[in-house]
C-alpha cells in the first residue's frame, strides 16, 4: 500500500456492536421483512440511528427495538408523539406505559416527554430511544447537552427521526455523540 492508503486505513473507524442477537420471528408479524432487518440490525448494534421517512413504520420499529433491549426501556418523545406511540403499540399488542414520574415506571417499555427527561435516572433503564431525535440538532442547545450528558452511560441507545437534515454535519455529529459513537469535536476534526 502507498503511504496515503496507509494513512487512510488508520483513519477507518469501526463501531463495535454492543447489542443483542434476536431472531426476526420474535418481532411483530405486521412488520415488513425490510423493517424487521432494520430492527434486528439496530438491536445487534446496540446503538444506532434509524432515519426512516414519514409512513415507513418508524414508530413500530422503535417500539420493537425498545421491547428487545432489556427489562426496562425508555422512549423520550415530543409531547403529542408520546400518546400516539402508546396507541400504536396497542395495535401490535405491546404495552407501552406513558409515564410522567419515575415511580410510574415498571418493567417493559415506558415513554415520556423530553420536558420530563431530567426526572428519570438513566441507571434504572437498559435502553433509551429518542423519538424525533432531530431535537439534537442545535450545536449548543441545552436540551442536546442535557440528553448527551444524562444518557452517556446507558448501554443501549437509539435515535429515530423521519427528517434528519442530510447536509447538516452538526446534527449528524450530535446524533453520533448521543449514541456514543464519537464525540462531536472529534468527528469534526476527523472528517
Amino acid at each position: 500500500m502507498s503511504k496515503y492508503e496507509d494513512f487512510l486505513a488508520q483513519k477507518a473507524l469501526r463501531h463495535e456492536s454492543v447489542g443483542l442477537e434476536v431472531d426476526t420471528d420474535l418481532l411483530h408479524p405486521s412488520l415488513h421483512e425490510w423493517q424487521k432487518r432494520i430492527v434486528v440490525t439496530t438491536v445487534k448494534r446496540g446503538r444506532g440511528a434509524v432515519f426512516a421517512d414519514t409512513g415507513l413504520g418508524k414508530t413500530r420499529m422503535q417500539i420493537e427495538w425498545s421491547r428487545m433491549m432489556g427489562r426496562k426501556s425508555l422512549i423520550l418523545a415530543p409531547l403529542s408523539v408520546a400518546r400516539q406511540t402508546v396507541r400504536e403499540a396497542q395495535l401490535i399488542g405491546v404495552d407501552v406505559a406513558y409515564v410522567r414520574r419515575p415511580e410510574h415506571v415498571t418493567d417493559g417499555v415506558s415513554i415520556t416527554n423530553y420536558e420530563l427527561a431530567h426526572h428519570f435516572d438513566p441507571s434504572e433503564f437498559d435502553s433509551i430511544a429518542l423519538d424525533e431525535s432531530s431535537i439534537l440538532k442545535s450545536f449548543t442547545g441545552s436540551t442536546r447537552n442535557a440528553l448527551i450528558k444524562q444518557w452517556r452511560n446507558t448501554k443501549y441507545r437509539s435515535s429515530w427521526s423521519a427528517t434528519p437534515a442530510p447536509n447538516d454535519v452538526i446534527e449528524l455529529c450530535n446524533q453520533a455523540e448521543f449514541l456514543g459513537i464519537m464525540p462531536r469535536n472529534e468527528m469534526l476534526a476527523a472528517y
